[in-house]
């Protein structure tokens, strides 16, 4: 039994330092089996990515005004991640906005350097989420919030490996160690750990964002299949960061009209 949890956190730990910046045991084992296994706790990253950030708001938020303590928040967590969603979002918008040809495309986003439409995406997402952010903070405590858009956000983009073609070349992609499918069991875990965080939500907003991800997935899917043939890692981050955006959308139409957003302990 203790094996097998040590098994379990070593693929956490695999997972922290693929999707993050946060330093983990050198001597941690490792294998292409362990880091395809690790993909499982994608979204339990994003608790611990979450936590930390709203933890850092919440201190911040004692001493500066919520407009400063939200982007002192948004700069702690691209440091985090190392904007590696960010990244993504960016690449891909280049190659699906630039390229004429499936080929293309991909050729487009292997390509380090950002180009115009990556440029447009990431500062309309960077800003659209600082926006948001502020708007909510009027009305609730943004640290439920944190944590529900860091988490289930992470869960919506890791469940396209489960059923979605992987198409970039394996030799240079970054989502190498994660393109194959998932089992059943691995995408219930990505789930269930997407919507803990959803239990610090009032009711009907946590149906209302399952909705959400649900049809996101589904549309997000179909049209990367048509534009790309399937997804690359950078198709994940993109996943990731509108999904995100997404939920705090939703969180200030309820706000901004009256509905209920947080559980009642908040």
């Amino acid at each position: 039994m203790l094996a097998r949890l040590k098994y379990q956190f070593e693929l956490f730990l695999l997972a922290l330092s693929f999707f993050s910046r946060i330093p983990v045991p050198a001597n941690l084992p490792y294998s292409s089996e362990r880091m395809n296994q690790s993909g499982r706790y994608f979204a339990l990253v994003g608790i611990l990515l979450g936590a930390i950030c709203a933890g850092f708001y919440a201190l911040v938020d004692l001493l500066l005004t919520p407009e400063i303590s939200i982007f002192l928040t948004m700069v702690l967590s691209l440091m985090l991640t190392g904007a590696f969603h960010e990244d993504g979002l960016a690449d891909m918008a280049d190659g699906v906005g630039g390229g004429m040809t499936v080929e293309r495309r991909l050729s487009i986003m292997k390509d380090s350097r950002i180009g115009t439409y990556g440029s447009v995406a990431l500062i309309m997402v960077l800003l659209g989420k600082y926006v948001l952010l502020v708007a909510a903070s009027d009305i609730i405590s943004l640290i439920p919030i944190w944590l529900v858009g860091y988490t289930l956000s992470r869960a919506v983009a890791s469940s396209f490996i489960f059923n979605t073609p992987y198409v970039s070349d394996s030799d240079t992609s970054k989502s190498k160690p994660l393109a194959h499918k998932q089992s059943y069991n691995e995408l219930a875990v990505v789930v269930i750990t997407g919507l803990i965080p959803c239990i610090l939500l009032d009711g009907y907003l946590t149906l209302v964002l399952i909705a959400l991800a649900v049809v996101f997935r589904q549309l997000f899917r179909r049209w990367l299949i048509r534009r790309l043939g399937g997804f690359t890692g950078d198709c994940l981050g993109a996943a990731q960061q509108l999904m995100e955006l997404m939920i705090y959308l939703v969180v200030v139409v309820f706000a901004q009209n009256g509905l209920p957003v947080l559980g009642a302990e908040w």
